[in-house]
């Protein structure tokens, strides 16, 4: 049975099971990180040497840094479906998921930890408040490409829609100004239809 090391407010945890839900397998979570522990235990130091979550082992392989699982879980058990048949088709859909970590992630973190993590007497509301607005451009980015499609991939979920769907939770969730964006709404209304994201995505902000 696929297992998976990571708590569940994690949003990188969240992207996992997700997608393991989305895929209909069958897995066993443990907690660590954070409150939980377990990630500066030696065994799982061996299994990544990062001390991060989440974690995964699946018929013997080890497996570490989100993205990856997913496209790895995808590429096995989910050819046709969250992993695109052909190598154009999944490129365009894979895109996003570097996009979310290599462009959207600075600034969504800052909102993130400003508006979620820190106490409102020591935000910095300054240096928030440039992210959100630096956040919203990206986001233009996103309903723009959304424009004629359900998906990022098109008709149907694909990997690239799982990072930045848990992104869009948060976005939508925290107490922040949102400019309207016609097909970015109507996307995160399709993911929140879905039973595995209301399931391991919209969970209280913490």
């Amino acid at each position: 049975m696929l297992k998976i090391w990571g708590r569940s407010n994690s949003v990188n945890v969240k992207k996992v099971l997700w997608c393991a839900d989305e895929l209909g397998l069958a897995y066993e979570r443990t907690d660590a990180g954070l409150q939980f522990g377990v990630v500066n235990e030696p065994w799982y130091r061996k299994m990544n040497p990062n001390g991060l979550v989440p974690t995964i082992e699946d018929d013997g392989l080890v497996l570490w840094e989100s993205n990856a699982i997913v496209r790895y879980l995808a590429a096995k058990y989910g050819s046709g479906t969250l992993w695109p048949a052909g190598p154009g088709a999944r490129a365009a859909s894979d895109k996003w998921m570097d996009w979310t970590l290599s462009t959207l992630h600075g600034p969504y973190r800052d909102v993130f930890w400003g508006m979620v993590r820190t106490p409102p007497e020591k935000r910095n509301m300054e240096q928030i408040e440039a992210s959100r607005n630096k956040c919203a451009e990206l986001w233009a980015m996103v309903d723009a490409a959304l424009e004629g499609k359900r998906f990022l991939g098109g008709e149907q979920l694909t990997i690239g829609d799982i990072p930045l769907g848990c992104f869009a939770y948060a976005w939508y969730a925290m107490p922040i100004e949102r400019p309207a964006m016609k097909n970015l709404d109507a996307w995160y209304r399709r993911l929140a239809e879905r039973p595995a994201y209301r399931k391991h995505v919209v969970l209280p902000l913490s």
